[in-house]
């Protein structure tokens, strides 16, 4: 492994393993702070769910590390398990009604989040070579395209994939958050 492969793993290897810990963290720190009402639930919650439904196609899709997936929600962005947590984390922040803490939700997401997709990047890049330059020079890394990049192949959602990623977990926490805002909303918590 090349100096340069060290690094990127290791700090792949850093983040990766903070980003959860961290992410419960915020998560905590975010519903404590947070000051929903009804209008700010109505405004975030289907930014979140569409974020939730997003991570779900992107997840049906992937085979990790076995195959260059650029079927389904991969044919617009490079990163469609991200772009849905960002919309997740978005739609939480706006639910919440709190500018501050949304800030930093969205900025947390950010902060942790992008260069985890650029070390990811170098890596799919070693793994997958010539196939991951063509994608890679067709989608973005982060923000989907309009129409969807078309190489050829085909592939439709695989519920045994959703389920061998365990992307339920995703929704089942979005649905605790969403329940805890709607009780501080209620002003029962």
């Amino acid at each position: 492994m090349s100096e340069e492969q060290k690094k990127s793993h290791d700090s792949r290897s850093l983040i990766q393993r903070l980003r959860v810990p961290l992410g419960f963290i915020t998560a905590i720190l975010f519903v404590v702070f947070s000051q929903p009402s009804w209008r700010s639930l109505a405004a975030g919650v289907p930014v979140a769910l569409l974020g939730a439904l997003f991570r779900a196609w992107a997840s049906g899709h992937l085979r990790k590390n076995a195959e260059l997936t650029v079927t389904g929600p991969y044919a617009f962005t490079r990163n469609p398990l991200y772009f849905g947590s960002f919309l997740m984390a978005t739609g939480c922040a706006i639910g919440g009604g709190s500018l501050w803490v949304g800030l930093w939700l969205v900025a947390f997401f950010l902060l942790i989040y992008w260069p985890v997709m650029r070390a990811e990047a170098a890596h799919m890049r070693l793994l997958f070579a010539g196939a991951y330059a063509e994608w890679e020079s067709s989608v973005p890394l982060f923000i989907p395209r309009a129409t969807p990049y078309r190489n050829g192949q085909t592939r439709s959602f695989d519920l045994r994939q959703y389920l061998h990623h365990r992307e339920y977990r995703a929704l089942i926490g979005l649905a605790t958050v969403i329940i805890v805002l709607s009780l501080k909303a209620a002003n029962l918590f």
